[in-house]
């Protein structure tokens, strides 16, 4: 008898135990960790959008960097030959286009940078509150 009195109050405890870490787990807002699921969804598409950016303006960078300077190689080796007027004007041209692509090279890194830490940082975050403004 005294054994299933003992099991029985042991029972009882792990039981509430039990009861009381599942109850601990269940977060205290719903609606604002909705609104923190929202806000994340809304930064990771600003973050696919700006990659996307950068991913174009790259390219075109890359394609006018390497087309202004072979123009720029081109008119250098028309120098000193019959053609030196037109190897000065692409040499000119050409530097002109490639320090336009290299342009475009370093501004599409700009995109990379906007992914929206920047307002998380200036804004502390407490525990059980949400980040959204």
């Amino acid at each position: 008898m005294r054994i299933y009195f003992l099991s029985l109050i042991t029972l009882s405890f792990l039981f509430n135990f039990s009861v009381n870490a599942q109850q601990s787990e269940i977060p205290p807002d719903i609606e604002s960790l909705k609104k923190e699921i929202l806000q994340m969804r809304s930064d990771i598409d600003l973050v696919q959008v700006n990659i996307g950016k950068s991913h174009q303006r790259f390219k075109v960078g890359i394609a006018a960097a390497t087309l202004g300077y072979s123009v720029t190689i081109a008119g250098g080796l028309m120098l000193g030959r019959e053609n030196d007027q037109l190897g000065q004007a692409l040499l000119v041209a050409g530097g002109a286009i490639g320090l336009t692509g290299t342009v475009l090279l370093v501004d599409a890194f700009k995109f990379l940078g906007r992914a929206g830490a920047d307002k998380h940082k200036k804004m502390p975050v407490k525990l059980g509150t949400s980040i959204t403004p």
